[in-house]
C-alpha cells in the first residue's frame, strides 16, 4: 500500500500571501498612525515667522488705516475681507483656483492634470498650485527650487489649512500677493494703479488687477498695457466659464476705458505724510522701538489723527497756494483739553519736500506772540482789559536807560489812546512794548516755558513782537493753554501700539492737565483775542467764512505770515512763508488767515458751535471807552468789558457829568445766558 506525501511546497505559497497581506496591513496602520501624528504635530506647532516684510500701519483716531511704514520699498496695506470688492475675490478664484473651497489645501485633481499635460509637452506649462500653497510660498518660503522647499511648502499648506478657515486665508492671500511697483496687498494694490479702495473696484478693474499676480511685470498696465488687457480678458473668460459673469458682463468690462493713476499721483499715494514722519520720529527716537521693527514687524500704530480735519487742513492749504511757485505752509491743530494731535501738514508738497515746517524753530512768529505776554500781564494783575497806553511814534530807553527801542506800527499808523482789546484787535506793536516794559520780559519767558514754548527766546523789548523763532507746533501748543482755561497738556499723536497679533506694546497714559494760570485770565484774554475777527480787526477779513466763537492773533514779518487761533475744540497754528529767505508779497502775507478759517469751518463742520466757556471769578461791567473808568449815564458811549474778579474798575467816569451810575457789575456768567450765537456774542458788549 502506498502512502500519498504532501509537498511542503505546496503550503509556501499560502503562507507567503499571509504573510504579504499582514505586512500590507501593519504598514497601512503604521502609515496611518504616522499621518495622525504628523498631523497632529503640525497643528499643535505654531508656523514660523513670514519671511516677507510686515509693515507697520498708522491707524487713525478710528482705527481706518491712514499709511504704512516701510523703506521705501514695500507698499503694503491690510485690510478685512468684507473691505474687498466681490468681483476681485471672484476674479482670482476663477483664475487662479477654482476648487479653493472645495479642497484642503491641495488640489489633487489639478496636480494630475498639470502633470499630465506637462508630461505631454514635454516641458512645465502649466501649474497647480492652490491659493494656499501660494500663500505658505510667499509667506514662509524663498524661491529656490529644491525637495526640502517643496516638502516644506506641503508642510506650512497643510498647517494653514488646519489653523484658519477659508476665508481667513483668503483674505490673508490677498493682503500678501504682490502686484508690482512695490504694492503688496490688494489695498496698496488699488490705490496705486486706480487711486480707489480694493472695496470700490469695478469688474473691469477686479479683472485687470487680479491678472497682474502671475507677473506683476509682464502684466502690469503701465508697463504692457497690450499683456495687461490680454490677461484681462482671459480671466473675464474665467469668470463666464465659472457663471460668475455673463458673457455679456464680460464684453462690457473687457471694453470698458480704465483710468489708471499717474506717475505723479502714485508718487503722493500716502495720506498725512508729514504726520506719518512725526509719528515716525517718536516710535524711535521717544519710545526707543528699532526702526527695523518699526518698517517690518508688523505692528499697528494707533494715533490721534482725525482724518476729517486732515483732509480739511490738506484741502485748505492746497486752495491758499494754488498757483504760488516755492511758497511754504505748515498747518498743526491740537485738541486743547486732550492734547491730541488732529491733523498735521508740514509743507505745500510732500513729493517736493519732505522738511516739516510743522517744527522749524527758524520762523519769527511776530505779532502771533503778543498773547503770550498779554496773559502774562493779565494773569499778574498787572494789566487789565481796560488799561490804556498812548500809541504813537515812541522811543523806549531799557537796561537801565543804556539801550534805546524804537518799534514802529504796520503803516506807521497810530491809534492814540487805546485799551488791551483795541491793541490786540490793531495789532498796535506800541502797545505791546510799553506792555512787556512794565512786567518784564523774563516773566513773559517764564510764562511761555510753561505754555510749550522750548526754542530760545531773548530777554529784549522786541520779544514783544515775535522775533525770536518758534515752530508752528510751539505755537498751537502755547494757544491751546489759553483755550483750556489756563491749563496745559501734553500734545499727543500715539495712542497704542500693538504688534500683529494685538498684544499692546505701548499705551499713552490718560492726559495729565497742569495749572499756568487761573482761569478767569485765560478766559479774559479769549474774550479780548475773539476782537481779532472783528470788525477793526486783523483777522476781520476772513470772520464771514467762521461761523463759530473763535480767538485769535494773526503775525506777519518781512517773511513769514501767521494766524494762531483756536475754538473749544481745536487750537489751530498756521504758518505761510519761503524757505529760502524770499520775502513774501502784500498777497502771500494774507493767505494765512484764509487757511485758517476754511480749516477750522470743515475740520468742524459736524460739531455745533460752542461759546467758550466761562470760569468763576469774570465779571462784565460797563466802562466808557475813552476814560477806561466805569460808565455813568451820563457817557455818550458805554461798552460791556470783561475782567478777572476784583481788577475791574472801581471809580466812574467823571468826563461826562455827574449822572447817575449804572447797575452793580454782574458777573459774566448772568449776562451769557442770553449768548447763543455768534451774532448774539458781537453785541454782547455793545450798549
Amino acid at each position: 500500500m502506498h502512502r500519498l506525501v504532501r509537498s511542503s511546497g505546496a503550503r509556501k505559497p499560502k503562507r507567503r500571501w499571509k504573510w504579504m497581506l499582514k505586512t500590507i496591513v501593519y504598514t497601512g496602520l503604521l502609515g496611518l498612525c504616522a499621518l495622525g501624528i504628523s498631523l497632529m504635530y503640525l497643528y499643535q506647532s505654531d508656523l514660523p515667522l513670514a519671511d516677507s516684510d510686515r509693515n507697520s500701519q498708522l491707524l487713525d483716531r478710528n482705527g481706518k488705516i491712514v499709511a504704512a511704514f516701510s523703506d521705501g520699498t514695500r507698499n503694503q496695506e491690510r485690510v478685512p475681507l468684507s473691505d474687498i470688492s466681490p468681483w476681485l475675490i471672484q476674479a482670482t478664484l476663477a483664475i487662479e483656483d477654482r476648487q479653493f473651497y472645495k479642497h484642503v489645501g491641495f488640489d489633487i485633481k489639478g496636480m494630475a492634470r498639470a502633470a499630465l499635460i506637462n508630461i505631454k509637452e514635454m516641458n512645465k506649462v502649466q501649474g497647480a498650485s492652490t491659493l494656499t500653497q501660494q500663500l505658505a510660498r510667499n509667506l514662509y518660503l524663498s524661491h529656490e527650487r529644491t525637495w526640502s522647499r517643496k516638502l516644506k511648502e506641503a508642510m506650512y499648506t497643510a498647517q494653514l489649512e488646519m489653523k484658519y478657515d477659508k476665508d481667513k486665508i483668503l483674505q490673508m492671500y490677498l493682503n500678501e500677493i504682490y502686484y508690482g511697483h512695490g504694492a503688496y496687498g490688494v489695498e496698496a494694490a488699488s490705490q496705486m494703479y486706480f487711486g480707489k479702495h480694493a472695496k470700490d473696484l469695478s469688474l473691469a478693474e477686479s479683472a485687470m488687477l487680479a491678472g497682474v499676480p502671475k507677473g506683476p511685470t509682464y502684466y502690469s498696465p503701465y508697463n504692457h498695457m497690450k499683456n495687461a488687457k490680454d490677461r484681462q480678458k482671459t480671466i473675464l473668460s474665467s469668470m463666464v466659464v465659472t457663471e460668475q459673469i455673463t458673457q455679456a458682463q464680460a464684453d462690457q468690462a473687457y471694453g470698458e476705458m480704465l483710468s489708471f493713476r499717474s506717475q505723479q499721483q502714485r508718487t503722493t499715494l500716502s495720506k498725512a505724510p508729514y504726520f506719518r514722519d512725526y509719528v515716525r520720529s517718536v516710535v524711535i527716537n521717544e519710545l526707543g522701538i528699532d526702526e527695523n521693527m518699526l518698517e517690518h514687524g508688523g505692528l499697528n500704530i494707533y494715533t490721534t489723527l482725525d482724518m476729517d480735519a486732515q483732509q480739511a487742513a490738506e484741502d485748505a492749504v492746497k486752495s491758499e497756494l494754488n498757483g504760488s511757485p516755492d511758497l511754504e505752509a505748515a498747518l498743526v491743530s491740537i485738541d486743547p483739553r486732550s492734547g491730541e494731535i488732529k491733523a498735521l501738514v508740514g509743507g505745500a508738497n510732500y513729493v517736493q519736500s519732505q522738511y516739516n515746517h510743522v517744527f522749524a524753530t527758524t520762523r519769527q512768529p511776530g505779532s502771533s506772540f503778543k498773547p503770550i505776554m498779554y496773559l502774562s500781564a493779565l494773569a499778574s494783575g498787572e494789566l487789565t482789559s481796560a488799561s490804556k497806553f498812548s500809541s504813537e511814534p515812541t522811543l523806549f530807553h531799557y537796561d537801565n536807560n543804556r539801550k534805546t527801542y524804537s518799534p514802529k506800527n504796520f503803516g506807521d499808523k497810530y491809534l492814540g489812546e487805546i485799551d488791551m482789546r483795541q491793541a490786540i484787535a490793531a495789532s498796535d506793536n506800541i502797545y505791546a512794548v510799553n506792555t512787556i516794559l512794565k512786567i518784564g520780559s523774563d516773566q513773559v519767558i517764564e510764562l511761555a516755558r510753561k505754555m510749550g514754548i522750548t526754542s530760545p527766546l531773548k530777554a529784549v523789548p522786541s520779544l514783544a513782537l515775535g522775533t525770536s523763532p518758534v515752530s508752528p507746533f510751539e505755537m498751537a501748543s502755547a494757544f491751546a493753554v489759553i483755550g483750556n482755561q489756563g491749563r496745559s497738556v501734553k500734545p499727543l499723536a500715539i495712542l497704542k501700539i500693538t504688534d500683529e497679533n494685538g498684544h499692546i506694546l505701548y499705551e499713552a497714559a490718560p492726559p495729565k492737565s497742569e495749572k499756568v494760570v487761573e482761569p478767569s485770565a485765560a478766559y479774559v484774554l479769549t474774550h479780548l483775542m475773539e476782537s481779532v475777527f472783528e470788525t477793526g480787526g486783523t483777522g476781520n477779513r476772513v470772520s464771514a467764512e467762521i461761523k463759530r466763537p473763535v480767538a485769535g492773533k494773526t503775525g506777519t514779518t518781512s517773511s513769514d505770515a501767521w494766524l494762531v487761533g483756536f475754538t473749544p475744540e481745536l487750537s489751530t497754528a498756521v504758518w505761510v512763508g519761503y524757505d529760502k529767505g524770499k520775502t513774501l508779497g502784500t498777497a502771500e502775507s494774507r493767505k494765512a488767515a484764509p487757511i485758517f478759517a476754511k480749516y477750522t469751518e470743515k475740520a468742524l463742520e459736524k460739531i455745533p458751535p460752542k461759546i467758550f466757556p466761562i470760569p468763576d471769578h469774570v465779571v462784565s461791567v460797563y466802562i466808557d471807552p475813552s476814560s477806561g473808568k466805569l460808565a455813568t449815564a451820563d457817557c455818550p458811549d458805554k461798552k460791556l468789558e470783561v475782567f478777572v474778579q476784583g481788577t475791574e474798575p472801581t471809580e466812574y467816569c467823571s468826563e461826562h457829568g455827574e449822572g447817575e451810575p449804572p447797575p452793580e457789575p454782574l458777573p459774566v456768567k448772568e449776562k451769557a445766558e442770553s449768548r447763543s450765537w455768534w451774532s448774539d456774542l458781537k453785541r454782547w458788549w455793545m450798549d
